[in-house]
């Protein structure tokens, strides 16, 4: 996934291999090979890459050992991805710690309603991996007409859905000319 990101990236800052070569000091054919996920760069390069492309290293650091699966490939998951965007945190109530089994978590967010109970209740904390593509039935945090939610990703006949667990709230059906944004995914157990 982290090549088919630069490339998706390069591509829409219009941006030539050749070009982002001479700014990275990578050889051509070494960025070639890393696009089409033949090989991964190094830390060094990645950051190198990342200030080439102007975008954060962390969110393409957060590709690196990701594989896109068929079904995210067709659905075209990489254009909801967002790859120049961080959360932005008003406060911070308290530093936690995060469970050995979630190591990747990029950050921890209060969740704010019951609508994926019993999966995750109020008040309790999400943890968030940033930039992670999702699988069907994965609970992720999306950006979706400019409201931020925790729901289960569900696709259906090329119909994505973002799903509620808590049968009082209601499903949201995303089509196809309406933008939305994969913010991370929930990674609780």
């Amino acid at each position: 996934m982290l090549g088919s990101m630069i490339e998706k990236i390069r591509k829409d800052k219009n941006i030539t291999k050749v070009e982002l070569s001479k700014r990275t000091k990578i050889n051509i054919g070494h960025i070639t090979h890393i696009e089409k996920g033949e090989r991964n760069p190094s830390h060094k390069a990645l950051k190198s890459i990342s200030k080439a492309l102007d975008v954060p290293y962390q969110n393409l650091m957060n590709c690196y050992d990701k594989e896109l699966q068929i079904t995210q490939k067709r659905n075209n998951l990489l254009d909801h991805i967002s790859y120049s965007k961080i959360p932005a945190v008003d406060s911070i109530s308290e530093l936690i710690d995060v469970p050995s089994e979630i190591q990747t978590a990029s950050f921890a967010l209060k969740v704010q309603d019951d609508s994926m109970a019993p999966y995750l209740k109020k008040d309790t904390y999400a943890y968030v991996e940033l930039c992670s593509p999702l699988k069907n039935k994965e609970v992720g945090l999306f950006e979706y007409d400019g409201e931020f939610l925790i729901r289960r990703f569900i696709v259906r006949k090329d119909i994505i859905t973002l799903k509620p667990d808590n049968k009082n709230y209601d499903d949201v059906y995303v089509l196809p000319e309406q933008d939305f944004t994969i913010v991370g995914k929930i990674l609780n157990l």
